[in-house]
């Protein structure tokens, strides 16, 4: 026992490393992932049959290879070709145009599943196209696809691990390093622990966004009564028997 928590202790700084670096690949290919989302699933469902086309082509093409072949061309071709990223960015980008196609067909399935009385009401009102989409469509929109995107995120979040291929010292990797010193059951107990931690934590920032988003729709309760824990209906008010 005292031998693993040494190990341990030696292993903090590169655990710390290695946690560092997938929190950063986690952000920086989750927000590239909703930008091209939102930009990719918009063009899906525009009119134009050229722009569809390369929304289409652009999310079948990403869906339907392997992160970590597109780690691998993006590491190792792209500088063949004369152009050398740095291998964050190399990882960013990857996870970010991976998940950013299935996300994107959340989003156009999302938009597509706003009631069609709404898209008459601003057709009646005489709205533009540009104030159509974000002041009455895409709010709503946005409340139904939030699940769907929150387990996207921990989806990327667990692809993290494989940047790890290009050499990439993330958790993954640190974790690695610690089993060579502690033990198989102790390194990967450590790392399943601390991967469900940041996973858990990505969770309850979504669910505060789902909140937030059916709140400002007139569904359900505010973030504030959510946290009072206290069930709607539970008290009666003062005086009433």
């Amino acid at each position: 026992m005292h031998d693993h928590l040494q190990a341990l202790i030696n292993a903090g700084p590169d655990i710390w490393a290695g946690f560092s670096m997938t929190m950063k690949l986690t952000i920086g290919g989750g927000l590239l992932a909703f930008i091209l989302a939102i930009i990719f699933g918009l063009m899906a469902r525009m009119d134009n049959i050229l722009i569809r086309a390369i929304a289409r082509v652009v999310i079948e093409f990403f869906r339907g290879t392997s992160l970590v072949v597109q780690l691998f061309w993006l590491y190792y071709v792209l500088p063949q070709l004369g152009l050398k990223l740095d291998s964050i960015l190399v990882g960013v980008l990857a996870l970010g145009f991976n998940y950013g196609a299935y996300a994107a067909e959340v989003v156009r399935g999302s938009i597509n599943a706003v009631p069609q009385g709404q898209w008459e009401a601003t057709r009646a009102l005489s709205m533009g196209g540009f104030q159509r989409t974000f002041r009455v469509i895409f709010p709503q929109a946005w409340a139904l696809m939030l699940p769907s995107l929150a387990n996207l995120l921990i989806q990327l979040l667990k692809g993290t691990a494989a940047v790890s291929f290009v050499a990439m010292t993330d958790l993954t990797w640190a974790i690695d390093k610690l089993r060579i010193e502690s033990g198989t059951f102790v390194a990967y107990t450590i790392g399943l622990l601390l991967y469900f931690g940041i996973a858990y934590l990505l969770i309850l920032f979504m669910n505060v966004l789902e909140i937030r988003a059916k709140h400002r729709l007139g569904q359900g309760q505010s973030l504030r009564e959510v946290l009072r824990f206290k069930k709607v209906g539970s008290t009666r008010e003062a005086g009433v028997t």
